[in-house]
């Protein structure tokens, strides 16, 4: 058969036409940015959030993504430092084609990207659960944990209602995590008529926290509570009050319960509980999400992935409800999210946004996190 000129002009036309379409859908992915740990104390931490988030956009991109859109991670190095975190988010922020960014797990490096978030314009989620966090005046930070003021609650109210705990020794690191989280506990101890008997400081990366561990012991306390954020500081903690054989119960914030923890610490973990708002036996999203991950990560996940995962599912709602990534319009179909049944909770955000008012008990029993009870709060 053969062509007429005009036929072959039209087929080239059509050729040239087509393949200036295929990049231009190539380049129409909706653009998640994300601050992880890829190098540094907590490089692990990075990698389970990246995956926990690359779970769920797969989940979004195999559901035909929105509106026919895919969801792409852009991912940039915090260095698990505050500085770190600074220059990764102002290398997404100057890409200026993000519709959101997942941020930190760690509330100090939260704090310190707070300024350039607010002017980035653009919603930020975050794991950090430093109460103070969504009431700096940023309207564009969304927190996709409880908060501390809600873990604080849960630590009091179990230690001294179920445990009949008197004697409370609070540990905790001095970063903006630590001290709030401590702050908090003190506080609502002394709604319950208790004022502790020890609240002591340490510094994230000590290597040796025995005066800790002999003012805990001469304290006389019968419980120890603990707002420890890294995984090896509470690795260095148990397995020192192990060795000077302080035995009172422990109740400490997520990172006590966290697989990165109980890898390090081992059996001087065992016996202990922690705040977790995230456990497989929580919820049936929890459960579902447990599954998933382990059977393609190769371990068990926890709050340093659920986080994330739930971070981008509720972006993903949000912009099938917007109809838009225009930022205003996203931050208010995100304020109007209701009922949201997520790995870490059923999400309601208020204006400071917040969206989780709850945190389950967890106890470590011999190496195995097994779930207790979930202690909500109305506010």
């Amino acid at each position: 058969m053969t062509l007429s000129r005009r036929s072959t002009l039209g087929l080239l036309s059509a050729a040239a036409l087509l393949g200036a379409l295929v990049p231009a859908a190539a380049q129409d992915a909706i653009k998640i940015g994300m601050t992880a740990p890829l190098t540094g104390a907590a490089a692990e931490i990075g990698h389970l959030q990246q995956e926990g988030a690359k779970l769920g956009i797969e989940r979004v991109n195999a559901a035909g993504g929105i509106n026919g859109r895919k969801l792409e991670l852009v991912v940039e190095d915090d260095q698990t430092t505050n500085p770190g975190i600074v220059l990764a988010f102002s290398r997404l922020i100057n890409r200026g084609d993000l519709a959101a960014v997942l941020s930190s797990v760690r509330s100090t490096q939260v704090n310190a990207i707070s300024a350039d978030a607010k002017k980035a314009g653009i919603p930020v989620f975050f794991g950090g659960t430093d109460p103070t966090l969504t009431h700096s005046g940023n309207p564009w930070f969304f927190r996709a944990r409880p908060n501390d003021l809600f873990s604080a609650k849960v630590i009091a109210a179990f230690g001294v209602n179920e445990l009949k705990k008197k004697k409370w020794a609070v540990l905790h690191s001095t970063d903006a995590f630590g001290t709030n989280g401590s702050k908090a506990l003190i506080a609502q101890l002394k709604d319950l008529g208790i004022e502790p008997v020890l609240v002591q400081g340490f510094n994230n990366g000590q290597t040796d926290l025995t005066p800790v561990v002999l003012a805990v012991r001469q304290s006389g306390a019968d419980i120890i509570a603990t707002y420890t954020a890294f995984e090896n500081d509470v690795a260095v903690l148990a397995r020192q009050l192990k060795q000077f054989g302080v035995t009172a119960p422990w109740i400490g914030s997520a990172s006590v319960a966290s697989t990165t923890a109980m890898q390090l610490a081992g059996p001087a973990l065992y016996g202990t509980y922690a705040v977790a708002d995230f456990n497989a036996d929580s919820n049936a999203q929890a459960k579902a999400y447990y599954e998933e991950f382990q059977k393609k990560v190769g371990r068990a996940p926890d709050y340093t992935s659920a986080w994330a995962y739930d971070a981008v599912l509720l972006l993903a709602e949000a912009i099938k409800k917007a109809g838009s990534t225009d930022p205003a319009k996203l931050r208010e179909a995100l304020l109007s999210i209701k009922d949201f049944k997520g790995t870490e909770g059923v999400y309601n955000f208020d204006e400071n946004g917040d969206g989780l008012r709850g945190y389950n008990i967890v106890r470590n029993d011999n190496g195995k996190i097994v779930f207790d009870r979930h202690i909500a709060f109305d506010k």
